[in-house]
């Protein structure tokens, strides 16, 4: 279990959601830069979770060790709301629920691929997706996040729907085990995440499951949230003076050192 410990003088922490430039449009934390600020944070190891791809997973493996770093390779899945077949837009969560899915071994590695390689050529409605029965048949060597409020779990709770949450998370402990489940924690100061993160938590300790505490970056520094702005802007064929458009709530979603993991998760020290 990679962890992030809180100690009297510096804290320790491993990044197990970081989107690369690989995430196309949408993350810009370049590889290279990654890996030396990884580096200069004094912090053993980080993934790579790019959305819906594994486009970078060579580079930032060869980066990562250039740098005597540990890479751990994964992906945040896109999970359909049912079969990975079914194109229906009358479903609100017809791109899918995010997963983050980690390599453990190199079985886990093949099995990030396969299920890749299924979400483009079988699942892809406006995202690639993959669906439980792929996910069921290609889970081994594979520990699982439950991700950001666009979770399955978060996102039932978020919905009022605390039954349809827990029964969401039972069917992920089935297929993962509770040596390969845990419950990702955030807080980027969104209300959201500070609705369901009591809830969270209590389905934590109500099932036996270990909390992971991360941050979702798609930038490396704090400044650098006007740049990714623009980014999105780009994505979307939106101009920054364009009110409704897609925007990220703050400036929180950078790679935090250590110690501001540490003091952000202080009152959940075992999630660290």
């Amino acid at each position: 279990r990679t962890s992030c410990s809180r100690r009297p003088m510096s804290a320790e922490c491993v990044h197990l959601h970081v989107h690369t430039d690989y995430s196309l449009l949408d993350g810009a934390c370049r590889i290279s830069s990654l890996a030396a600020q990884v580096k200069e944070g004094r912090m053993p190891a980080v993934a790579c979770t790019d959305h819906g791809n594994m486009f970078g997973a060579v580079e930032f493996h060869e980066a990562m060790v250039k740098a005597g770093l540990n890479p751990v390779l994964g992906c945040e899945f896109y999970l359909a709301n049912g079969s990975r077949l079914t194109r229906d837009p009358r479903d609100p969560h017809a791109q899918g629920f995010h997963l983050v899915l980690l390599a453990r071994d190199e079985a886990g590695y093949a099995n990030l691929c396969r299920l890749n390689s299924a979400a483009w050529l079988e699942g892809f409605y406006y995202k690639p997706r993959i669906d439980f029965e792929l996910l069921s048949q290609c889970h081994e060597g594979l520990t699982a996040l439950t991700a950001c409020i666009g979770g399955e779990v978060p996102a039932r709770l978020l919905e009022g729907d605390d039954r349809a949450a827990a029964a969401a998370l039972r069917r992920y402990l089935e297929l993962f085990g509770r040596e390969r489940l845990y419950i990702e924690l955030q807080d980027h100061g969104m209300a959201e995440e500070k609705a369901v993160n009591p809830k969270l938590v209590g389905l934590a300790d109500e099932y036996g499951l270990g909390l992971v505490a991360t941050n979702d970056a798609h930038y490396l520094r704090k400044e650098h949230a006007p740049a990714h702005d623009v980014l999105l802007c780009i994505g979307t064929g939106k101009t920054l003076g364009d009110a409704n458009r897609m925007r990220f709530p703050g400036t929180e979603f950078y790679l935090k050192s250590p110690d501001e993991m540490a003091a952000l998760f202080a009152e959940r020290p075992d999630a660290l």
